[in-house]
């Protein structure tokens, strides 16, 4: 698959073929999948451990619901994040971590990383709770949805699977972005809960998070090459005369 992707950012040490080091390398290039990862495994554990009065308190006092946003808005939203409702799934969030949140990360850096899947997370979750509270009070909803659980980590999940739009190379490129409108797409228009509205929003987040790519910043120079102007022809020894309009040459034809 690495073939279809766009080359690694400059700067990044390719990968040994001893499998210890490759590992070590992967996880040193993502730091923070692997750290969220971490933190998810050890709440997994103590949900699988604990009773099932205190596991149904936990995932209920980390929610990012109505109530708990209205009570400890910072808390729940970022504590939210951490927590899966099901341990039992855990090692599929770790095969969904690997193939997209430290992709991601290894080619965007950290920082853009983080600052996507983050605001992602928090804006899907005020944005579908907001959806929420607007039915309960259209007596839609009961008003014991004010305390659903909404805890897990989809919302950044789903903004990662669109900034990896990005990664891949065309025409392998627009497989994969018709599969993910497809696959998040289906739900939203077959009877959407508040969720599903929470990971379109992510989806678009993500989508929208291009100029944060090294693609981005790679076609930067595409569009503005060959445009210099009447001073640089100056400062080159070139007379204003032979230049034209446009510094004696064309423009590029790119975006």
């Amino acid at each position: 698959m690495g073939a279809l992707m766009e080359p690694p950012r400059p700067g990044l040490r390719r990968l040994p073929g001893n499998p210890v080091f490759w590992v070590k390398e992967w996880v040193r290039s993502s730091p923070g999948t692997h750290i969220w990862l971490l933190v998810i495994g050890v709440t997994s554990l103590v949900i699988a451990s604990a009773s099932e009065g205190l596991g149904q308190f936990l995932v209920h006092r980390t929610s990012s619901n109505i109530h708990e946003l209205n009570e400890h808005p910072l808390p729940s939203l970022l504590i939210s994040g951490f927590w899966i409702e099901r341990p039992e799934s855990f090692l599929l969030y770790v095969v969904m971590f690997e193939l997209l949140h430290a992709n991601v990360e290894r080619w965007t850096g950290t920082a853009r990383w983080l600052l996507t899947v983050g605001g992602a997370h928090i804006a899907a979750t005020l944005a579908s709770q907001e959806l929420v509270l607007l039915a309960i009070e259209g007596h839609r909803l009961p008003r014991s949805m004010t305390h659903v659980v909404d805890i897990g980590v989809s919302y950044g999940l789903a903004a990662a699977a669109g900034v990896l739009t990005y990664r891949l190379r065309p025409p392998w490129r627009y497989v994969y972005f018709g599969g993910v409108l497809v696959f998040f797409g289906i739900p939203l228009v077959t009877g959407a809960t508040f969720t599903d509205f929470g990971h379109a929003i992510a989806l678009t987040m993500g989508f929208a998070a291009w100029p944060l790519t090294p693609a981005a910043a790679a076609e930067k120079p595409e569009g503005t090459e060959g445009t210099q102007g009447p001073e640089s022809d100056r400062a080159g020894g070139r007379p204003p005369a032979e230049s034209g309009p446009s510094g004696g040459q064309e423009r590029p034809g790119g975006r």
